[in-house]
């Protein structure tokens, strides 16, 4: 049978995770994950897409607070909680919402180490984000994830994958939540719903892929691998595959060791 064998989160969207044993979901998703944002000056969202270098920004997380490093800066904190900031209106692909400004320094010091103007936000205790409806079984929601509440991915299929590439690519270079092994190589695909720990999760839609997945997640240094590869056998139309996007029925805790009992599968 399958197991966890590693748990991620990303406390500031696109910038680098963190490793813990085990991650506990509320209404959003695994805590802590993307509840944070760095926007530009007219509210749309920054990622490693255009700024490989957010790559190196790296929070951790603190009883009360979020600390961020980054190389040849002075550590940054910012609280978990809202304390009330201003509100802006920023954009995620085609949704716009409100956010909360995190302050001036968190602004000054990522504009500083990005080299361009930037502001970090928060998303609201209240924000309401909707999964897609024509993916998610019944009304969900998400924080500033780009669809979906949790990512899924599996130690089999990177093996199979790198055994095509070129270069080694590593795990985090697809920013999963959730990473199984022990079944084969691109087994989920054909998983509809599975239950991990005390969470159920529909699995809803495969992961497109973007360049983030070329970028070194230590150096922030992008090349050309997995992309490549991927396009060899993992396209369908003009996207490539891989991991599996899911959906949570509700509040719980996934733990490393954790068995995948699939509940349901694809038909067909």
């Amino acid at each position: 049978m399958p197991k966890v064998t590693s748990l991620h989160v990303y406390p500031i969207k696109s910038c680098r995770g963190l490793s813990l044993k085990s991650i506990r979901f509320d209404a959003m998703g695994p805590l802590y994950d993307r509840r944070f944002m760095l926007i530009d000056e007219d509210g749309n969202f920054l990622t490693q897409r255009e700024l490989p270098r957010m790559a190196q920004i790296e929070p951790q997380i603190a009883p009360t607070a979020i600390q961020v490093k980054a190389p040849d800066m002075p550590l940054l904190k910012i609280a978990v909680q809202g304390r009330g900031g201003p509100r802006r209106e920023v954009q995620i692909w085609g949704g716009r919402g409100e956010a909360e400004d995190v302050g001036e320094g968190a602004a000054s010091w990522l504009s500083g180490f990005l080299q361009r103007p930037c502001r970090l936000v928060r998303f609201p205790d209240n924000g309401f984000r909707p999964v897609d409806p024509d993916y998610a079984r019944f009304e969900a929601r998400v924080a500033f994830a780009d669809g979906f509440p949790a990512l899924l991915t599996s130690e089999a299929s990177l093996k199979d994958l790198n055994a095509r590439a070129s270069d080694h690519t590593p795990m985090d270079r697809f920013r999963p939540n959730i990473v199984i092994d022990g079944d084969d190589a691109f087994a989920e695909d054909g998983w509809r719903q599975v239950r991990i720990g005390e969470v159920l999760l529909d699995v809803v839609k495969p992961c497109s892929r973007c360049t983030i997945t070329t970028v070194n997640q230590r150096s922030g240094q992008a090349g050309k691998e997995p992309l490549a590869t991927l396009a060899t056998f993992r396209r369908i139309e003009n996207e490539v595959h891989f991991g599996q996007n899911c959906v949570h029925h509700g509040p719980g805790t996934i733990r490393v060791g954790d068995e995948i009992e699939v509940t349901e599968r694809v038909e067909g």
